[in-house]
């Protein structure tokens, strides 16, 4: 069954794409949620007026994390955590952890699952993970943990 996207389905495309879904999936999911509607001949020029304002708005949103990404990569986080006497703290320092700090230093507010990191930061240090902002933006964010 073919469908016309109304917005992004992960996994199946993205909007204003014109698609080739099962019929059980189009039936009870995406027309009835609204993401999609049926596609007939005439939809071509909706299809690609839907596709040019996504490439506006991906273009702004582009240009919105460069911005972000040359803020986030010139700060320098410091987050204080509990720790002991060897350096190893009590507890550790997560995503959410960084995002707040991150926030406080340059006002920049991400999700937490934008930030990517191997394991959570249980010692005090320097450390840098990455933070996708847009697909194909990654910043790379800088800081140290310390004791309190």
């Amino acid at each position: 069954m073919k469908v016309l996207l109304r917005s992004d389905v992960r996994g199946v495309g993205r909007r204003g794409d014109i698609v080739e879904v099962k019929a059980g999936f189009a039936r009870n999911y995406l027309v009835p949620s609204g993401q999609a509607i049926t596609a007939s001949d005439s939809m071509e020029a909706q299809a690609s007026w839907m596709r040019k304002s996504r490439d506006v708005a991906d273009a702004k949103s582009r240009e919105a994390a460069e911005t972000q990404k040359a803020l986030i990569e010139a700060a320098r986080l410091v987050i204080s955590a509990r720790a002991g006497t060897n350096g190893r703290l009590f507890g550790s320092v997560t995503e959410a952890d960084i995002v707040n700090s991150l926030r406080s230093a340059t006002n920049i507010s991400l999700d937490r699952h934008a930030i990517h990191m191997d394991e959570h930061l249980k010692e005090v240090g320097e450390f840098t993970v990455t933070a996708t902002l847009f697909d194909g933006v990654v910043a790379s964010v800088t800081g140290e943990v310390t004791a309190k």
